[in-house]
């Protein structure tokens, strides 16, 4: 009798807390009762994310996460924005504040540790703007005009070493906000302004009678959205979201917002074996 009260009890155990993990665990779920999903993201960083004229929220990662409501909901507007802070982009996943994180989001092993992030929407890296009507039109020209050339950057500890990555003997001005390194390539005080390649784009796409980009970029990170930890189907929906619009069915939206944002179609996926996997 007694071995067979404690194997009750241990079946009992197992039938009790099973069902309750997986019912915590079921984020989908959980939004879909909901009735939409809660994404978290920025509102001051153009193209990422930030208000137009209108007031609305609008960019990049607000695209994202308008692909994951159209997805579990058929309905691109299903979904919440919770503007947040960059250093509340970890603690409200994991206060369940949101669902999913998408704010220009660099992976790292460390963060790693603490959320688990889904497969990559864009590789940022420092590019360069230039001035149309400037003395210089691309990276080999800057390149080719040594010690002459004068490169403004936002300051940073590393800013000096990471212009000279790509322009060995460019002349470096550093600034302690992105508008005065901006107007210091305006007022012709440096020929080229390191910056995001992605805010190079976007300046470009809204100003091309002005500036250019330069064609070059370094110093590569990966962006990714996040969600919390411990609920590996969400995570694997997600990714196929992503996966699906960068290479197939919802392709045609995807590359609307990606050329509006940055000013450039991304390569159409191509038909017969997946190029992904090449």
């Amino acid at each position: 009798m007694k071995v067979s009260v404690g194997l009750f009890a241990a079946g009992f155990a197992v039938v009790a807390v099973a069902p309750v993990g997986a019912v915590a665990q079921d984020r989908l779920q959980t939004i879909l009762d909901r009735g939409h999903i809660i994404v978290g993201t920025g509102s001051t960083n153009p193209p990422w994310h930030f208000k137009d004229d209108q007031g609305n929220l609008v960019g990049y990662d607000v695209d994202m996460g308008h692909h994951l409501a159209k997805a579990i909901f058929d309905d691109p507007d299903a979904v919440e924005y919770v503007t947040q802070s960059s250093d509340s982009r970890i603690p409200n996943i994991l206060t369940d504040k949101v669902d999913v994180t998408c704010q220009f989001m660099t992976v790292t092993a460390g963060r790693a540790q603490q959320v688990n992030f889904t497969i990559p929407y864009y590789r940022e890296g420092v590019g360069l703007l230039l001035l149309k009507d400037g003395d210089y039109t691309n990276h080999d020209d800057l390149l080719a005009g040594g010690d002459d050339v004068t490169i403004s950057v936002l300051q940073n500890v590393y800013a000096e070493d990471m212009v000279h990555q790509a322009l060995p003997d460019a002349a470096v001005d550093q600034y302690d906000s992105v508008d005065l390194m901006y107007q210091a390539l305006n007022s012709g005080r440096s020929d080229a302004a390191a910056t995001d390649m992605s805010s190079a784009k976007w300046f470009v796409a809204q100003n091309p009678d002005r500036y250019i980009e330069g064609g070059f970029g370094w110093n590569p990170q990966t962006y990714s959205c996040a969600v919390k930890k411990g609920d590996p189907d969400f995570l694997h929906f997600v990714d196929t979201v992503f996966r699906e619009a960068m290479t197939g069915v919802e392709f045609p939206a995807f590359a609307a917002s990606f050329e509006k944002w940055f000013g450039e179609r991304p390569p159409t996926p191509q038909v017969g074996f997946p190029g992904e996997l090449r």
